[in-house]
């Protein structure tokens, strides 16, 4: 059953960066408040034109409402994520986590499977924890389209 509202955040780690700096998400979410969102990939259009943007530029209201860190995973490389990071000026606004072997989409069991963008991808969705503790779980409906998950959507 995918991960519900209740549930804490699952013991993995994901990567910052490169493959070296690996980042336990059950140690990031603990004693914080965390706005976790998930694309199916870096660089695709509504990820780059939508989704990420939006928690960019919303990154400062968001964090002004006691949330530590803003978070956005990708079925993808470590030095993809960064790369799309630079990209998209996510530097001190959200911090660009790559789940390399889809093992952190997979423990949520929010993973898709898209053919044309290589096949095991993370659904959309967003999310807010508190404290390990999923408060908000935000999913799209089909998996990839944007409505539900958007920034202006996440209530705080």
């Amino acid at each position: 059953m995918p991960i519900q509202v209740g549930d804490q955040i699952p013991d993995v780690d994901l990567f910052e960066n490169t493959p070296a700096t690996k980042v336990n998400m059950k140690t990031l979410c603990t004693g914080k408040k965390v706005v976790l969102f998930a694309v199916p990939g870096a660089f695709t259009p509504g990820c780059s034109k939508t989704h990420l943007p939006g928690y960019v530029k919303d990154a400062d209201s968001i964090k002004g409402k006691g949330v530590s860190e803003i978070v956005c995973v990708a079925v993808n490389d470590p030095f993809v994520m960064s790369a799309w990071g630079r990209d998209q000026k996510t530097d001190g606004k959200v911090r660009m986590l790559a789940d390399p072997s889809a093992a952190f989409t997979k423990a949520l069991e929010l993973q898709t499977d898209l053919p044309p963008l290589g096949g095991v991808r993370s659904k959309r969705y967003s999310m807010l924890i508190d404290n390990g503790i999923v408060k908000e779980l935000n999913v799209e409906p089909d998996g990839t389209g944007l409505s539900c998950s958007l920034s202006t959507n996440l209530k705080v």
